[in-house]
């Protein structure tokens, strides 16, 4: 670990209420560790009966996800990122529960969207293909314990508690 202001190396020390946090002897100041925030994002269509799982360019099926930008709410960036993946427009969104995802160093903010009827317009620069699935087929196209599997199986457990 290295500071993110100086660039020397950092190293773990005590501070009162905290614990072991990252420590810069150059900048004499604790460092905590700073991470991105990004959504993830079940989309359901107005029957709240299917999902629509991405194929991305990375060959992955996933679900909808974005990074937060610096100045904009996560709710925005829902609104912003399904527009702009799917070309359909969102009704309606409930937040549902985070993770943290450590491969990509980042807080993910987990949330089921509905979105209105309409034709799929990809970006083709992200996602190479989408399909509505039913709950069950959705869960069989993510990879199994990953974090589309997460928040996949979270968002089907709240659908089938209650709809929007």
């Amino acid at each position: 670990m290295f500071c993110q202001d100086c660039g020397h190396k950092l190293t773990l020390k005590f501070c009162e209420n905290e614990g072991l946090v990252p420590y810069c002897n150059e900048c004499e100041a604790f460092k905590f560790p700073t991470f991105q925030t990004a959504v993830s994002m079940a989309v359901v269509n107005r029957a709240q009966d299917r999902v629509l799982i991405a194929k991305h360019t990375n060959g992955e099926n996933l679900l909808f996800a974005g990074y937060v930008k610096k100045g904009e709410s996560a709710e925005k960036t829902i609104i912003r990122e399904i527009r702009e993946e799917t070309g359909l427009n969102t009704i309606k969104y409930r937040y549902t529960r985070s993770r943290y995802h450590e491969p990509r160093n980042v807080l993910m903010l987990g949330f089921i969207v509905v979105v209105g009827d309409g034709e799929l317009r990809l970006n083709s620069d992200e996602i190479t293909e989408a399909h509505w699935y039913s709950f069950d087929e959705a869960l069989g196209q993510v990879q199994p314990d990953s974090t589309a599997e997460f928040f996949l199986k979270n968002a089907i457990a709240e659908m089938k508690k209650n709809k929007l």
